[in-house]
């Protein structure tokens, strides 16, 4: 990374932020943590070590909730804390999933001035600190503890900068009852015996949204020479089966295409079945579903994406939630670049086209010229960045990289561009314009044609004006296996059903992806004709059974969710019964394979 590289990034605005993050650098802090589950309660003292880029600053501002009980604020300057002394501090109000903390100075500070402050707080049941009972976890016996920052929801954890706009390192005690063990998204970890504290260092610097924090009844096994899986006892023989050998291959093709996996180790944290996320790519400890153990690898390559964001979203992050798309369009590039490299084109085509098929319905839901259906999102103050998640940062996100990798022209091109881009601006957050004018320069040919402004195809329309991608990479590679299911929708939506031809199909032999493009193709044929009992006696059993695994398919982890899975359209409740019968699983087989979430 280059120390004085200038970005666009260093002035963008994140209006989801009250933090003073533009006049402090925290150059790196630490969190003493007591978990105590009686109360529900995380006892902790940060201390931030801080420099001031902005001159004549007389208070601090932080990102807090109104969850997180503020208890005394300290200042210091000296090493030794002989000048430590306790400072005014008030809560201001801020939105409606987030406060301020203001930390009064004793005197205005310098620029280029360096000193400490140390916050003691009290975490409960915030937005972030997800507390479980033994009867959410997998072995029902003890309760478990967990934390999930992205998007804003860290400040619910421990006071922060709560923006992607800014990195750094941190580390942390964590003190635990008996018989529990904490996990944290840190390169490196141990546990002291004597008190039963476990200390974590990450030694890179991440934004706030992925420090992350675990706490239960966890035993861990080695899967690789880098890789260990993290789970209750009761799943550690599944996990250890379903992923030995299996990640060590992901990384290594990732390493290839996209350069050094800098985070050292890969730990994968299978979490408590009431988990109520497919993922999320807490740097060196992933969080995952525990429906990816499967019992039989089909869902093992979900984790890919999950790898991708170490180099896309962890390593060159979004500096605001308006750039989401930086995250996870080029992470749903890189991810089919890796599949296609390990599973080959047709496959991977036919995961890219049930992802497309997933824009098609949010577009239809939402109508194309939706403000969300913009690449660039204007989030507005005062509005949850999370209520502006959906598709289209991912799969319209993936067809401008696309887009962007079919100007370059030959794939290793592309590919070698990928590798410069994560060089330039690693631990950097970055922002569209950072991006592409990058492209450009590295691809200086392209520039002089003025790809940029080819009509209709124009970087701005990409990011600023909603609707369908105007670009859609080729996925003619997967026909042969999207054609069965693309057949089988049109035998179910015959209006004299051919049983005879339905009951040939083989869809026990069919890919998960496959599942997924059948049910997709159902729903947009939808409502199916009328009256026809045996799309109920014939259809949903020897289909909806095997999606549950009843039949050989093997996802019997799906089993404890299908079945309560509702119809979330009440007219096609209505209308169509049949398919509202199903609707339920095609949504639980979209979440595991195309797995967007963060």
């Amino acid at each position: 990374m280059e120390k004085s590289l200038k970005l666009h990034s260093d002035l963008a605005e994140d209006v989801a932020t009250s933090s003073s993050f533009r006049q402090f650098k925290i150059k790196h802090f630490h969190l003493d943590l007591s978990v105590d589950f009686e109360k529900r309660t995380l006892r902790g003292t940060e201390t931030l070590q801080l420099k001031c880029i902005q001159d004549s600053q007389s208070e601090l501002l932080l990102d807090i909730h109104p969850s997180l009980s503020m208890q005394e604020v300290s200042y210091c300057r000296s090493e030794d804390d002989s000048d430590s002394v306790k400072v005014e501090f008030i809560t201001r109000n801020f939105t409606s999933y987030g406060t301020t903390l203001v930390v009064k100075f004793p005197a205005p500070c310098k620029i280029e001035e360096q000193f400490r402050v140390v916050v003691k707080f009290l975490a409960s049941d915030g937005p972030g600190v997800c507390w479980l009972d033994p009867e959410q976890t997998a072995g029902k016996a003890k309760p478990y503890v967990f934390t999930q920052g992205q998007a804003v929801l860290n400040r619910s954890f421990f006071p922060c900068f709560d923006t992607p706009a800014i990195k750094s390192t941190y580390s942390a005690a964590v003190k635990v009852p008996d018989g529990f063990t904490a996990v944290m998204s840190a390169s490196k970890g141990e546990h002291r015996m004597a008190d039963n504290t476990f200390l974590f260092t990450m030694e890179q610097p991440i934004p706030s949204y992925l420090v992350a924090l675990a706490v239960g009844d966890l035993v861990s096994a080695e899967v690789g020479p880098r890789t260990r899986v993290w789970t209750e006892p009761c799943l550690l023989q599944a996990a250890k089966q379903e992923y030995d050998g299996v990640i060590e291959e992901f990384l290594v093709v990732g390493e290839k295409l996209f350069g050094p996996y800098v985070w050292g180790r890969y730990d994968v944290l299978f979490m408590p079945p009431s988990f109520p996320f497919g993922g999320m790519e807490n740097p060196c400890l992933t969080f995952v579903t525990p429906c990816l153990l499967a019992g039989d690898r089909s869902l093992a390559d979900v984790i890919v994406h999950e790898i991708c964001h170490s180099w896309f979203g962890n390593l060159v992050t979004n500096a605001n939630w308006g750039d989401f798309w930086l995250n996870e369009g080029f992470t749903m590039y890189a991810q089919r670049r890796v599949c296609r490299e390990i599973y080959g084109e047709a496959i991977t085509s036919l995961e890219a086209a049930t992802g497309r098929a997933l824009l098609r319905q949010h577009m239809d839901n939402t109508g194309e010229d939706h403000p969300l259906n913009k690449l660039r999102v204007k989030i507005k103050p005062g509005v949850d960045p999370d209520d502006t998640y959906n598709e289209t940062p991912y799969e319209k996100g993936f067809c401008f990289v696309s887009y962007l990798a079919h100007l370059a022209g030959d794939q290793s091109h592309f590919d070698a561009f990928l590798k410069a881009y994560i060089d330039k601006f690693k631990f950097r957050s970055v922002m569209a314009e950072d991006a592409l004018e990058f492209f450009l320069e590295y691809f200086p040919d392209l520039k002089k044609k003025g790809v940029d402004m080819i009509k209709g195809l124009e970087f701005d329309s990409w990011l600023n004006v909603p609707g369908w991608p105007p670009y859609l990479p080729d996925l003619s590679a997967g026909k042969s296996l999207m054609k069965p299911a693309e057949q089988l929708s049109e035998l179910w939506a015959a209006e004299v059903l051919d049983m005879a031809s339905i009951k040939k199909t083989n869809i026990q032999a069919w890919k998960t992806n496959q599942a997924v493009y059948f049910l997709e193709k159902i729903i947009e044929k939808s409502p199916l004709p009328r009256g026809e009992t045996e799309v109920h006696t014939a259809c949903v059993p020897c289909t909806v059974e095997w999606i549950r695994g009843d039949q050989g398919f093997g996802h019997r982890d799906l089993q404890c969710h299908l079945p309560s899975a509702p119809c979330q359209r009440p007219q096609l409740r209505q209308e169509d019964p049949c398919l509202c019968a199903i609707i339920g699983a095609e949504h639980e087989i979209q979440s595991l394979v195309s797995l967007t979430l963060a």
